[in-house]
């Protein structure tokens, strides 16, 4: 009666947490703000992401998780103190257990560093899992079945590519070029193009309004987009086309494309076989993205659909697999 079960995402983008028999509880940006001369957290999650820019020289906002893994300990630690605490509700007599991914291609030190930051945050038992395979998970896949199923997962920092069958992963691949990477490649290009430099918030608000990976799917053709223009220094307005958008974004789409292509090849034959099936499935950030269904299935030849619900699928798979506790010590990664 005093159990807290719950499933952590934490993202290098946004951290969200499934709660066991209620669902995703929380939805934060992965951002804090800290005071360096008190040591004190100021903000976490969209209270600190407003701040980013904008902070005296004491007040200092980050983004502790660089490509999925840990860039900054102490940040981290304090950021899920804050966001576990803000999803509890039993008060002190809770008991929390976690469900914690981590981005399968991470080093065992990376792995222990999330681990250790979930475990300061005030978990009674900490529960890690593969990133892919907790995604497999709550996009419905039948990952202990005697059948193979591929997942994407393009998260903020890292794209994730998995083969599941048998309550395990055959083969993956961890590539750390994902939404962070497609928002520098249109800061990149806006810069070449236009002389103007805009921020990675601005190139993300133009990714989301105007981006798209297949001519003719983006959600408008042009959008307005400020920033500061290189040659005479001064503040410039610009309209950016869907076009510039998918120029700069397709750098990114083809090192993920290669990343599944070069799965798909290690794959054993008899997975494969059902792959070609039952296609290959999308979730994360990155599955919003107009058109990257078409645009992976036209380059791979294989069915390519995406998740129900892109954004939810690690948290949610990862809350679910508190029904199959037993079996968490046993998934392995095979390279």
């Amino acid at each position: 009666m005093f159990s807290n079960d719950i499933g952590i995402d934490l993202g290098t983008a946004n951290t969200l947490i499934y709660k066991r028999g209620k669902g995703i509880i929380m939805r934060e940006p992965s951002v804090i703000s800290i005071n360096t001369e008190t040591g004190k957290t100021v903000a976490v999650g969209t209270a600190a992401k407003s701040m980013l820019g904008r902070t005296p020289k004491e007040i200092m906002t980050k983004r502790p998780l660089i490509d999925g893994v840990i860039a900054d300990f102490d940040a981290a630690a304090k950021m899920m103190r804050e966001f576990v605490k803000m999803s509890k509700n039993g008060g002190f007599l809770t008991k929390t257990r976690m469900v914690v991914c981590y981005p399968a291609g991470v080093s065992e030190v990376e792995k222990m560093a999330i681990e250790d930051a979930a475990n300061d945050s005030g978990a009674k038992k900490v529960y890690m899992i593969p990133e892919p395979f907790a995604s497999a998970v709550g996009a419905n896949l039948p990952v202990f079945d005697a059948c193979g199923s591929m997942i994407v997962d393009i998260g903020g920092g890292t794209a994730e590519v998995a083969v599941t069958s048998l309550g395990g992963i055959v083969c993956s691949c961890s590539l750390r070029c994902a939404g962070d990477a497609m928002d520098n490649g249109i800061v990149n290009y806006v810069r070449k193009k236009y002389n103007v430099l805009i921020g990675e918030r601005t190139a993300e608000k133009v990714k989301i309004e105007i981006g798209s990976a297949y001519e003719g799917y983006a959600k408008a053709e042009t959008t307005e987009a400020r920033g500061r223009d290189l040659i005479n220094g001064l503040p410039a307005v610009i309209n950016i086309t869907a076009e510039d958008v998918r120029q700069a974004l397709l750098p990114s789409l083809e090192k993920i494309s290669d990343a599944v292509h070069s799965t798909l090849e290690e794959t054993p034959p008899e997975l494969a076989g059902d792959i070609i099936m039952n296609g290959i499935t999308l979730s994360g950030g990155g599955a919003l993205i107009p058109g990257i269904d078409k645009y992976l299935s036209e380059r791979l030849g294989v069915k390519v659909v995406k998740a129900v619900d892109p954004l939810d699928c690690v948290a949610v798979g990862a809350g679910k697999m508190f029904d199959f506790l037993d079996t968490i010590d046993d998934i392995t990664v095979n390279y």
